[in-house]
Parts: structure tokens; sequence; C-alpha cells
């Protein structure tokens, strides 16, 4: 029991070495014989405390944690403790409930020694939990409570560190200085950190160390100074990693480390030739490419910095050197136009370099880079080249004169001097003479347009006298046109004026003024005046180009007059002077006594109207009266009759024409009843035209008296009489006659049947039900339905 308690007592100091190092260091100095007094002290304090707790039964469940080393080369099974009670009990039996309780760790039932079946890994499992119990063979009763207890498996330092990962990567700044920091692989021990030097790594460069080292931590370092990416940019290095008692794992016991240099601007750039030489047309536009000026920089493109500058020749103001970010090459580019003519070669020298290099870590030999440029100019046919970039000229309006407004000049830059043309473009006020001068082709008036934009194009000519194409310049000319005075002034808004029919003499009524569509100086003066003096107004100027309409007499009278019209003349200062007469139209109105107005009739607004205003309307009324007079005259000559379009035998120009037929089917009050009946008396009608010598058969049937016609059967018999009368007299019209009606009744869908009245209608009315009324109404089906040359369907 005491030497458990030794062994107990010292893993205990073990596991509390991380949270009480102070307490680890005083105890790791005790001598195991003092913890064997302080057991036997203790265990004597115990037997008399429980001596004197009323006679208390004793429980002697010894030890809560048993303790096995890991890895024991020893016969299994091992015994690894002993749980025991005081109960002194034949029948007593000790049973192990918990984790490996029965398979991998088993209880001696009898006497309670507790002993492990296998070795223990403390890397799997540094610690188990059981339950001891003693119970009565017999019955299975519990004789104590339960008691829970560990057993704690003691760490051996059986394992190596090993590596996080296989490979680590890094990088650090070329040229750095020894012992720069490069980045840090760490390596694990799974042995316990609690005990001293189980789980201590060692750490050693194996492959690569002459450039780099590593510290107790796992921190790479520089081992060599000035590492220059551009010899060699990359590095790989193995590392090792060791514990205290010198393990190594085989396989992950070593690591990779890939190490990159970052570059650094630390080389100058030079260029690839000591010249450069370039052709380019004179015409090429300013901004353009001439030529590319090629440097090698062995840096990183993100270190490339190179500058271009002109060392030698006066031309740093017609040519710029620009960078390429991305190939590094200084780009020629024109700042002026170049002329073959003027200069055909340019010569200098450029200069690349590097404002940005670290000169401190610079290896490059020299600081500058030179190259001379030539660059031929080649000779163009070039366009014609004005003067001046613009013209402006000005001219008089409404002024017709044979002298040019101006002239405009161009020649040919080229050696050829060839012959200039000139030509207005899209303009139809103005013309341009061959040596260039511009005329008006027209009046032209300030008042429409007071500036003339227009566009001037030279062409060159070449020979037969044929403008050569694609050589076409073009010039802006502004042309202003002067003011004159020809605008007479006007009111400057229509003017409402009223006036109170109890007005005072004196009483301003309004204040006028005027404006001119002329140009209108600051020395511009207007100057009113009436027409007629006979009249109860009168002007009073206010000297700033506007006046006062005033009561002369006063009191007016409303009854005979409502309004009056006051002509004004308005006259300007111009040369020649214009003027004009407005009227103004004044109300009369009735007010109150203190002037207010109480009844005022609407008036017309009376304005001035000039003698073009008075033309235009008279044209416009001419042109309605002739519009009108041709639509009349296009009406009465419209005669589409389709009657014209028939046979003669099938038309028989007859016309029989009725007054009267009544009102319609819904009307019958018009209708004669006694017309089917009657005869023609003797005496009373002249003898028909019979186309045979025989007696007319209708003039011989004698009139029935109204009377006899009682019923409806003797009027139809009459009816059909009438009917049979009219079909046998050969002196009768035919029965498919022409025939006009004047009126033919509001309820009649076919309104009125004239063919007359019909042909010269716009009615849109369809005809086409005449087909569907039988044979007697062929000719009219014929008349207004279908042309002739369509299909009929009777």
């Amino acid at each position: 029991m005491v030497l458990d308690a030794i062994l107990s007592q010292q893993q205990q100091i073990r596991l509390s070495k991380a949270t009480r190092p102070t307490e680890m260091a005083s105890h790791c100095f005790f001598h195991p014989l003092i913890f064997l007094a302080l057991a036997l002290v203790c265990d004597v304090f115990s037997e008399s405390a429980e001596h004197n707790s009323h006679k208390r039964m004793r429980r002697e469940w010894v030890w809560n944690n048993l303790h096995i080393r890991e890895n024991l080369n020893v016969t299994l099974p091992h015994h690894v403790g002993k749980i025991k009670s005081t109960i002194q009990n034949p029948n007593a039996k000790y049973v192990l409930e918990g984790e490996g309780a029965g398979t991998l760790f088993r209880v001696n039932d009898h006497t309670g020694d507790v002993a492990v079946n296998e070795r223990l890994d403390r890397e799997k499992k540094a610690m188990y939990q059981l339950k001891a119990l003693i119970i009565d063979r017999n019955n299975n009763r519990q004789l104590e409570p339960p008691s829970t207890f560990h057993i704690v498996v003691l760490d051996d330092n059986d394992n190596a560190p090993v590596f996080e990962q296989k490979v680590f990567n890094g990088s650090v700044a070329e040229m750095s200085p020894l012992g720069t920091s490069v980045t840090k692989g760490t390596a694990v021990d799974a042995d316990d950190p609690t005990i001293h030097g189980h789980a201590d790594v060692f750490y050693k460069v194996i492959q690569g160390n002459q450039y780099f080292r590593i510290d107790k931590f796992g921190t790479i370092y520089t081992a060599a100074p000035d590492m220059d990416r551009e010899q060699n940019s990359t590095y790989t290095i193995v590392v090792e990693a060791m514990d205290g008692k010198g393990l190594r794992s085989e396989e992950s016991g070593t690591a990779t480390v890939l190490i990159r240099l970052i570059d650094i601007n630390d080389n100058f750039p030079t260029f690839r030739r000591d010249s450069f030489t370039f052709e380019v047309p004179e015409n090429i536009r300013l901004g353009g490419k001439v030529g590319s000026l090629e440097v090698d920089d062995i840096d990183e493109p993100q270190n490339r910095h190179t500058k271009y500058s002109f060392v030698q020749g006066p031309y740093q103001d017609t040519f710029e050197i620009e960078p390429n970010p991305q190939t590094n090459e200084g780009i020629i580019r024109p700042k002026k136009p170049l002329d073959f003519e003027k200069i055909s070669t340019y010569r200098f020298t450029v200069e690349a370099t590097d404002a940005d290099i670290n000169y401190s870590y610079s290896r490059t030999k020299g600081s500058k880079s030179l190259a001379s440029v030539t660059i031929k100019v080649i000779d163009v046919d070039e366009p014609p080249v004005f003067a001046q970039p613009s013209y402006r000229f000005a001219v008089k309006e409404e002024s017709v004169s044979k002298k040019s407004i101006g002239c405009v000049s161009a020649t040919d830059p080229d050696k050829a001097k060839r012959e200039i043309r000139y030509s207005v473009l899209r303009s139809k006020y103005f013309e341009i003479s061959s040596r260039g001068c511009i005329f008006a082709t027209k009046l032209l008036d300030r008042e429409e347009y007071a500036w003339h934009n227009i566009t001037v194009a030279a062409n060159e000519v070449g020979q037969n006298n044929i403008v050569v194409p694609n050589l076409e310049t073009h010039v802006p000319v502004y042309i202003k046109v002067d003011d004159i005075n020809d605008n007479a002034p006007e009111f400057a808004e229509p003017y409402d004026p009223r006036v109170c029919e109890n007005a005072a003499q004196g009483k301003v009524i309004i204040q006028i003024s005027a404006v001119d569509k002329d140009e209108m100086s600051p020395g511009l003066k207007f100057k009113y005046s009436l027409v007629s003096e006979d009249s109860n107004f009168t002007l009073v100027d206010n000297h700033d180009n506007t006046v006062n309409v005033t009561v002369k007499y006063g009191h007016f009278n409303r009854e005979l007059v409502k309004t009056h019209y006051l002509p004004i003349i308005i006259s300007d200062n111009g040369s020649p002077q214009q003027s004009s007469t407005s009227t103004l139209s004044i109300r009369i109105c009735k007010c109150d006594e203190e002037g207010n107005v109480i009844l005022c009739d609407e008036a017309m607004k009376q304005v001035g109207v000039t003698i073009q205003a008075l033309m235009a309307i008279f044209v416009c009324i001419i042109t309605v009266i002739v519009i009108m007079l041709l639509i009349a005259w296009r009406k009465r000559h419209k005669k589409d009759l389709n009657v014209l379009k028939k046979n003669v035998e099938e038309i028989h120009e007859q016309l029989v024409a009725y007054d009267e037929e009544g009102g319609g089917e819904m009307d019958t009050n018009s209708y004669d009843v006694s017309v089917l009946t009657s005869a023609r008396q003797k005496g009373m009608m002249s003898p028909r035209m019979t186309m045979e010598p025989m007696p007319c058969t209708y003039s011989q049937v004698q009139k029935v008296p109204e009377h006899g016609l009682s019923g409806t059967g003797e009027m139809g018999i009459m009816i059909e009489m009438k009917k049979d009368d009219a079909d046998n007299d050969g002196g009768l019209l035919p029965f498919d006659t022409l025939h006009i009606y004047g009126y033919e009744g509001a309820e009649s869908i076919a309104e009125s049947l004239s063919s007359l009245g019909s042909g010269s209608s716009d009615s849109d009315l369809d005809y086409d039900f005449l087909n569907d009324w039988g044979p007697r109404f062929k000719m009219l089906a014929e008349l207004y339905g279908l042309e002739p040359n369509e299909d009929l369907a009777y």
C-alpha cells in the first residue's frame, strides 16, 4: 500500500508540472522515504478519525488512480494494482465496470488485484475510467457503494517528431542581408509534453545548409548574403526534425522547403543595338507610331521602369518617346507635323535609364545606355493647305453687289505645286470663284440669319484638268451679315388698355414701348406720335423709349362709343428712318367713384397690320375662292352614269317624271287611288301615237265609279286590268324605261331612285339588293348595281 501511494504521488507530481511549475520544482527533490513517512502518518490519522466517527463502518477503497507505464516489456497479463474493501465477507466478489473492463483489464474477484491483458499506448489513450464494485456472490447484492477510479498510462519517450506537412513554401527578397527570416516549418512530437525531454524537437538543415539555416523553433534564416535572383531564383532545402533522445522518423521526420527569391529593381536597362533607323511618311498623324527602341532589363516586368530622354539633337519638340509598360520598349511618336520639303532626315541620340533602381545592390556596370536614332521622312502627295485655319468675313444685308465678300487661299505643299480648285459645300446662299473669292447668290437678310457658317473645300487639279481624288481639304468660313435699318418698330406686346368713362384729365391709361427687328444698338431712339390730334388721348414721352397714353379732356360717353381706336406712329432714328402705325384699342369701362371697373365689354384687340400681311391674306382668300369654284364646277360636270354604257336597244331615253310620289312606304296620304281606276273620258285626252293603225285598248276603258270599288277583291281586279292594258298598249312607254322620282320618302331603304341624281351622287349605298327583286327591277339593278363586266346573279 505504501509503495503504491508513493508511485501515485509521483505520478500526480508529473501531471501537475504544466500547471504548477514551482511546486514541481520543490517536490522533485523529495526522497521516497519522506513519502513513506508521510503515508504512515496519514494512515494513523485516518484510523483515529474513523474510530471517533460514531462507530461508522470503515471503507477501504484504497486508491482512486492506478498507474502503468506504456510499452512495458513484461509478461502479460501484467499486475496494475489492487482494489480492496475492509468488508469481511467470505462471499464478497470484486467486479470492474467501465472502459476496457473484462477485455483490456480484468480483476481477481477474490483478491481485487487488477491486471492488464495488453501493452498500452499512451498516444492512443492516456487514461481509462473504471468503476469498482463489491457484491455478494449468492444474491448479487452490492456490499459497498461503487467507487470510480482511473488507470493512468505513463508516457514513454517512444515517438519521433513528425512535420505537419511534407512541403513548405517560403520567399525572401534577393540581395537580403545575412540572417533574414524566410519561413517556419513546425514538427510535432506525440509524447507527453509535460515530462521533461519527452516532446522536445530539434531541427537541422540536411540539404542546402550553405544558403539557409534553421533554429530550434523551426524558423529558417538566410545563411548566405547577397543572393541574386538573376543567377538563381529558387532554392530547395531539406529540413530534419528529431527529439532529445535523437529519435528520427523515417517517413515524416523530414520536410522539403521551396524558397523563392523576390525580385528587386537592381539592374539597369541597356539598348539591344547601338543605332536605330526608321522610315515614316510625312503625313503620319500626330501621336502615330514611328518606331520602337528595344532594351534589355533582366529584372521582372514590375521592376522595369525605363525612362527615355534626348541627349543630342534639337528635336525634343518634334518627337517624344513613350515607354511601353508591357514590353519596356520606347515608342517614338511625332508631336508636330512632319514635312519632307522642309526636313527629310532627323538624327538624334537617346538615353535609357531607370530612376527607381536600387544602386546599393546593382551589379550592372554603368547607369546609362545610349543609342543613335535616324528617322527618314518619306515624301507623299499631300492635300492642299489653307493659309488660315478659318476665315471670317462681313457683308451688308440686302446689298446687291458684284464685289466679293472675301477670298480664301490654299496651296499645294508638294513640289508639284498643282492648281487648286475651290467649292462651297452645301450652301444655297454663296458660291466661290476659281480664285477662292466668295459671292452671295441671293439677298441676305440679317433678321433671318445673322451668321452664315459655310465650309469651303480645296482640291488639287492634275493632268487634263481632272481633280486628284482623296486630296481635299476643308476650311470653315464665318460670314457675318451686318444690319441695315430695314424694319419699322412696332408694339413690344399686344396691349389691352382700359379707361373709366369718368376718368379725369391727365389720367395715365397705359405705358407702351416698342421693339425693332433690326439690331437694337445702344443709341437707338423711338419716337411716338398720334396720327390725329383730334382725340381724347395724348402721348407723354418718358425719354426712355416709352410713352404714357393719358386722358386729354376726360369724361367719355360709353353709350356712344365703347371702344376707342388710337393709331400711333412709331419711328426710329436709323438711316433710313423707318416707321409704322399701330392701333391701340382702348375699352371704355363703367367704374365706381374710386375708379374700380364695374363693367367693361370685350373687344377685339387691334394691332398694326403691314402691307405684306395684307397681301398674304388677300392671296389666301383668292386661293380659297378658286378652289371652291373648281369643286363646284367638278360636281356640276360629274355625270358618271352607267346608263351610257348600255346598248341602245336596252335603254330607251324616255323619262317620266312624277312631281309627287308620296312619302315612302309609310306615307300613303298623297296616293290617289282614283288614278288606277280612272279612264280616259271622251274629249279629255288627245289620241296616243300607236305603232300600228289600231285603236288604243287603254283608251276604250271607261272610268269605274269610285263607289263600285267597295271591296279589296274588286280593287285587285281593277289593278290587274290596268296592268294588262298597259302591257298590251303599244302607245305606252316600255316597262323597263328609265324613270326619275323626285322624292321617295323618308322610310324607303332605297331612298331616291332617280338615276340622274345617283349618277352625280357620292353616296356609297349598295344597290345590289335590287337583283333580288325580280325581273321587273332588272334595269335598275344594272344601272345601280355592279359594272357590266362583272357577273350579276338574278
